[in-house]
């Protein structure tokens, strides 16, 4: 097999494309060959050591796959060689081939080609968990998202036009506002600008934004929770600024608004049921066209550094896959 490897925490550039042995796998556990891999902001965190979740080195990058069925592990049921599955896993998926717990593992759904199907998981996982599970979005509401082109940005500006919302992008260019219009969004804002609260209060007649929608962090993050609507919910989703906002607490107090976390990661693994019958309404939803990933760049395995050095500096717009 080849595989992206990090052996030190550090910059993508620090990564290793190298041959190892084909994975064997143990009780419980199923290797895929991998036909595509999602790329998304937190592989970019992972090989710096600076996310929740610290991998043993060296280990091979990577969340999201779609592939075939190589080689099922003692004790596997209900998964057979040759089967065209996905996965999401802490990491292995910048490979051709991924060993995974067998409980990662779900069958692929007839309709979609590979690269769709492992762009979707960790971007729209992450957004429905956080739109319908967090946020209790509903239709008439007004949903304002940050960072509204990248991949969960996106995903939250489609599922919330799908989920009946009025949704307004704020993204950092007239390029990649024209992909959020494509999308479904309502109303544009360049949140670089300086009027980005006058923008907010012009979008919603002075009224503020219901739910807010922020894998930004960072000074946008604040100036967002201070256009909030009355009973508003603010989801923090990330930081792609690289900052992490601090808040005062009396805003919160003035606007009777909440603050709610989103980790997809935890509720996934805690909460197995929910997130499959998440990932089954977002298949339909695909499936019946109301939805579209948009993938906009497609890397080879020897280009996969290439493609975290895009996305750590905010150049991915929507979704990019790697094709080991």
């Amino acid at each position: 097999m080849r595989a992206l490897i990090c052996k030190e925490w550090g910059p993508p550039e620090t990564l290793t494309v190298e041959s190892l042995p084909d994975p064997v796998p143990g009780p419980g556990e199923v290797v895929i060959e991998v036909k595509a891999a999602g790329v998304n902001f937190p592989d970019v965190l992972v090989v710096q050591n600076k996310y929740q979740y610290k991998p043993q080195l060296p280990f091979s990058p990577g969340n999201d796959m779609a592939g075939v069925v190589a080689a099922v592990g003692e004790g596997v049921s209900g998964i057979a060689i040759g089967e065209r599955v996905v996965a999401s896993y802490l990491h292995g998926a910048f490979a051709t081939h991924a060993k995974v717990p067998a409980s990662a593992v779900m069958p692929m759904p007839q309709g979609l080609d590979f690269d769709t199907a492992a762009g979707f998981l960790m971007t729209y996982g992450t957004s429905y968990h956080a739109l319908v599970d967090r946020a209790r979005l509903q239709a008439g509401e007004t949903l304002l998202v940050l960072g509204a082109a990248g991949g969960v940005g996106l995903a939250a500006v489609e599922l919330g036009h799908a989920l009946g919302a009025r949704v307004i992008a704020a993204a950092s260019s007239a390029e990649k506002l024209a992909v959020c219009r494509q999308s479904g969004a309502d109303v544009l804002i360049d949140y670089t600008q300086p009027d980005f609260r006058d923008q907010i209060k012009l979008a919603t007649d002075g009224r503020g934004a219901d739910v807010i929608y922020d894998a930004v962090g960072g000074d946008f993050s604040e100036a967002a929770f201070r256009s909030i609507a009355w009973k508003g919910r603010h989801l923090v989703v990330g930081f792609a600024s690289g900052v992490i906002p601090k808040i005062p607490l009396n805003l919160p107090l003035l606007k009777n608004a909440s603050i709610v976390g989103v980790f997809w990661g935890e509720f996934k693994v805690r909460e197995r049921e929910a997130n499959a019958a998440n990932f089954r309404q977002v298949v339909a939803w695909i499936l019946e066209g109301r939805i579209k990933p948009h993938i906009s760049r497609r890397y080879r395995l020897d280009e996969a550094v290439q493609a975290l050095v895009d996305m750590g500096s905010r150049k991915v717009i929507g979704k990019v896959v790697i094709n080991p």
